[in-house]
């Protein structure tokens, strides 16, 4: 996002909590508090990632008073958090918190981001203080096998027309997908959650309802991974977490371990494109997800552009041609649409799909060049 308008020292300390924050944080409804100070915009809403979705603080700055910490007021639904008295005593924590806020320093960028790690750790024990509370067995039991592991997130969610919900935020696989792509764009690093939603029973209920269950992931993951076409193993009467996060593990571990293989898989099929088509005037280096040639039928010059799943070879690329001689009158190319019926199998070798691809594309190009003179505006 642009960060002008704000005065530099906001704008230095918003950019450094953007760009170091350990997942991405997103920055709403930009401001100036001050009725007669025109020195800039001074207060925002951050929207914090937490459980597989966000929380929304709003920050207010005084930018005619730049030596003190900003306001931080957090969501109605957390009227109940109060994260200078989260253990009504005064630890470790405590101190650490209180120094944030004693030994402000304006001039030091890194100052928002220290702050709202430690206010997101607090909100986080908070959450669990009150999972904890609930009068469910079941939860109580969750939370016991669970506990340990590293990275889990929980909260609990009522209101008038809902009810009471515990959901938690569990990272599966313990890799660094990230290291795993030659040549990674990413900034942050790429997880898959498991969501799990419990209702919290009741004491009469006989047998307590299964959680719903919901693969998550960062949404850079899919240019490599689409976990959309996961399937989930079913959760069994009497399961538990425990019990059912190691199969998923093992199972989600090698369906990513196959999605990293096919990018050699892709990158060997535009590589077989090439001798029929000349080289590419652009292909996607990391995942191999796209490329575009030129290719020619007679005078008539184009496009085609190639989008391959990250199903490939079992689904193949859907093709676009887009002509480099007739414009709409809104001045863009004309294009044809996704065409993804043409002969293929996934067990032909890569030269063989080529050459198909080729030969369909020979005959469907001339359908295309009558679609271009036939919708061109006549003078």
């Amino acid at each position: 996002m642009s960060l002008d308008g704000f005065p530099p020292f906001i704008s230095a300390q918003l950019h450094y909590l953007i760009n170091h924050f350990p997942d991405k944080i997103k920055v709403e409804q930009v401001l100036s508090g001050g009725k007669t100070y025109t020195g800039g915009l001074d207060r925002f809403t951050l929207l914090i990632p937490y459980c597989l979705d966000y929380i929304k603080w709003d920050i207010k700055y005084n930018a005619e008073f730049p030596l003190a910490p900003p306001d931080i007021i957090f969501g109605p639904e957390d009227e109940d958090f109060h994260p200078l008295h989260m253990t009504g005593r005064v630890g470790e924590g405590d101190l650490k918190f209180w120094n944030i806020l004693s030994d402000w320093n304006y001039k030091d960028p890194t100052r928002l981001l220290a702050l709202i790690q430690e206010l997101r750790d607090r909100y986080m024990a908070y959450q669990k203080k009150r999972v904890g509370e609930v009068d469910d067995d079941r939860l109580t039991f969750e939370i016991s096998t669970i506990c340990s592991r590293e990275g889990i997130e929980m909260q609990i969610s009522s209101g008038a027309e809902k009810p009471e919900e515990v959901k938690f935020a569990v990272p599966l696989m313990d890799m660094n997908i990230n290291k795993m792509v030659h040549g990674c764009p990413w900034r942050h690093p790429q997880k898959i959650y498991l969501q799990v939603i419990y209702p919290v029973g009741k004491k009469y209920a006989s047998t307590p309802s299964a959680p719903r269950l919901k693969l998550m992931s960062t949404t850079e993951l899919r240019a490599l991974f689409t976990i959309e076409d996961v399937k989930l193993p079913s959760w069994l009467d009497g399961m538990c977490m425990a019990e059912y996060l190691p199969h998923l593990e093992e199972s989600l571990q090698k369906q990513v371990l196959e999605a990293v293989s096919l990018i050699d898989i892709r990158r060997h099929f535009i590589e077989a494109l090439a001798p029929l088509f000349g080289r590419p005037l652009e292909a996607d280096p990391v995942f191999c997800r796209k490329a575009t040639f030129l290719a020619s039928s007679g005078s008539f010059v184009f496009l085609v552009h190639f989008h391959i799943s990250t199903l490939f070879p079992k689904q193949q690329p859907a093709l676009m041609f887009q002509s480099s001689q007739h414009i709409s009158p809104q001045g863009i190319p004309k294009k044809s649409p996704l065409l993804a019926e043409y002969p293929w199998s996934p067990r032909w070798e890569a030269s063989q799909m080529a050459e198909r691809i080729f030969d369909f594309l020979a005959d469907e190009s001339l359908n295309f060049k009558r679609f271009c003179n036939e919708s061109q505006p006549q003078h």
